[in-house]
């Protein structure tokens, strides 16, 4: 018989949880009237299908395709599976050869059909969007407000799009923009303000960037023009990033911003505004767009150990680079107050590099004790999440059952209260089950002509230990970036070496997205978390 696997989601935006429920319903008429078997059932709950990265259910039930869990995926129709012609067309190539096949309502979805259906589906999404982008600059003309909550400001409760000051959070622009103008910095001021306990717009602490913000963007209490009145909409755009999934901001041009005047909103008036904004343009400068090249090989990695902020320079030290906690620089709000040297930091994290993964054997080496502890976790993994997925659809099919015979009239009403309660328990229960249950986890392969890249590049990095980065430098720092996600540095005593912690995905030297995570210290590597540093069977 025919192994069927039923795939469902919804988006939050246009659907209700209980879709779900709906869509495996449909599915398993599907599979009944095609004598298919479900052996699992995948979902994913609010979540849009512009994108498959981001989506735990679908990535768990390729996963479970390429171990041979099924034969057959059926679904209410395509756009459930993938709203991006891009996504369609990966999956449907990855499951014709792993010999899938896609079910819907109206049958096996073919090559063309399957495509046209992807199409139309992205199409109705990007058409929705322009609707909805209309709908909002049509809220802007009117002087109401399009989304997004400003610092002072609520919505009120029956007035879609209309807001109304919050006085004690105005009191708080006006003194910014008062000790702005005065003569105080940013930072000074976020310092001041988190003394007080005063609430920030969001987060836990008031920064030198909260305050500051940015111009392009209208991000920030001293670039936003709706202290004076003026509401502005269509700064940014979102678009989805297609390798993460994720969505990023971008930049409209200026001609595309979208204005109208609310002086009923007005905090600010507009001689203090401007005075703020001169005395922003001659203390800075605006960043130009596009990419900026790093300065330093580990420019924007190092993280805090005690609170996870960034670090930044502090100060210089006889010529020496020293970094701070940015928490501690920027908010006061950190208790790691210790200055460290950068260059000491760049030769412990490159040592220990080409130390643990700087040849071709170590990294095989590295890679096949990855592998093989793998291989161990993912038949247990594997196995025990596709038997929870089959408990879940086994106990939603009675619950099914149940319900059916109540709208047939075959059970009372009163023997179906008695049993749906302990049925809807189970189901509950294993659906927590399933979600905290691990995933099988991936394997990894080793691509040499990106490795001997990975270690010209790690040679050369050494060089520049301490020093900037010259124009021809910089794709180097790129490169060390695709290796490594982050440089933690744990607190240490005064004048003890820290501990540092460096953490990646080596995505473009191991095509995955995994990365030993290692601690250096004073030079020496320890490894964490099981594995163990290669050095025996070199």
């Amino acid at each position: 018989m025919t192994r069927a696997a039923i795939y469902a989601r919804f988006s939050s935006d246009l659907q209700n949880d209980r879709s779900i429920e709906d869509q495996a319903a449909l599915c398993r008429t599907i599979c009944d009237r095609a004598g298919y078997e479900v052996v699992a059932l995948y979902q994913d709950r609010a979540l849009s299908g512009t994108s498959t990265a981001h989506r735990a259910g679908f990535q768990a039930m390729m996963q479970a395709a390429g171990a041979d869990l099924f034969d057959a995926i059926v679904a209410e129709d395509v756009d459930r599976i993938a709203r991006d012609q891009a996504d369609w067309h990966w999956a449907r190539k990855r499951l014709d050869f792993l010999g899938i096949k896609i079910h819907t309502p109206g049958g096996v979805v073919g090559r063309l059909d399957g495509s046209v259906r992807a199409m139309m589906a992205e199409h109705f999404i990007e058409n929705l969007a322009l609707h909805v982008r209309r709908g909002m600059a049509g809220v802007i003309r009117e002087g109401r407000n399009a989304g997004g909550r400003a610092y002072g400001y609520r919505p009120i409760l029956g007035k879609p799009g209309e807001l109304e000051t919050i006085e004690e959070e105005a009191e708080t622009v006006r003194r910014i923009f008062e000790l702005y103008t005065g003569g105080r910095t940013p930072r000074e001021i976020a310092a001041m303000l988190n003394a007080e306990n005063i609430a920030p717009p969001r987060g836990r602490f008031w920064r030198a960037s909260s305050i500051l913000g940015n111009p392009q963007r209208g991000h920030g209490i001293i670039c936003n023009p709706i202290y004076m009145g003026r509401l502005v909409w269509n700064r940014v755009r979102m678009v989805r990033d297609p390798d993460t999934g994720k969505r990023v901001s971008r930049v409209n041009p200026k001609e595309e911003w979208q204005s109208a005047d609310v002086p009923h909103l007005r905090i600010i008036e507009d001689a203090l505004f401007q005075a703020a904004q001169d005395r922003r343009n001659q203390r800075t400068k605006l960043q130009p767009r596009g990419r900026i090249k790093p300065r330093h090989p580990l420019s924007g990695l190092l993280r805090c150990g005690a609170c996870g902020a960034g670090m930044s320079v502090k100060d210089r030290d006889r010529g020496r680079l020293r970094i701070i906690c940015s928490q501690f620089k920027e908010a006061g709000q950190c208790d790691n107050g210790r200055s460290y040297y950068l260059d000491t930091i760049e030769r412990t994290v490159i040592g220990g590099l080409q130390e643990q993964l700087g040849s071709h054997e170590a990294i095989a080496y590295y890679i096949k004790v990855f592998n093989e502890e793998r291989s161990r976790a993912s038949a247990q993994a594997a196995a025990n999440f596709a038997r929870l997925e089959t408990q879940l659809a086994d106990a939603q099919r009675d619950l099914d059952r149940i319900i059916d015979a109540v709208i047939k009239g075959r059970i009372t009403d009163e023997e179906a209260d008695a049993r749906l309660p302990a049925l809807r328990e189970a189901r509950d229960s294993l659906k927590r089950e399933l979600e905290l249950a691990e995933k099988p986890p991936k394997v990894i392969s080793l691509h040499p002509a990106v490795v001997d890249e990975y270690l010209r590049n790690l040679d050369r990095l050494a060089e520049l230990i301490g020093a900037d980065l010259a124009e021809g430098d910089s794709g180097l720092a790129l490169a060390l970036r695709s290796l490594i996600d982050t440089v933690t540095v744990m607190p240490a005593p005064a004048r003890e070496a820290p501990v540092i912690r460096v953490s990646g995905h080596l995505a473009s030297l191991l095509g995955a997205d995994v990365f030993p995570q290692r601690s250096f210290a004073g030079g020496a590597m320890v490894a964490e978390e099981g594995f163990e540093p290669p050095t025996q069977g070199l």
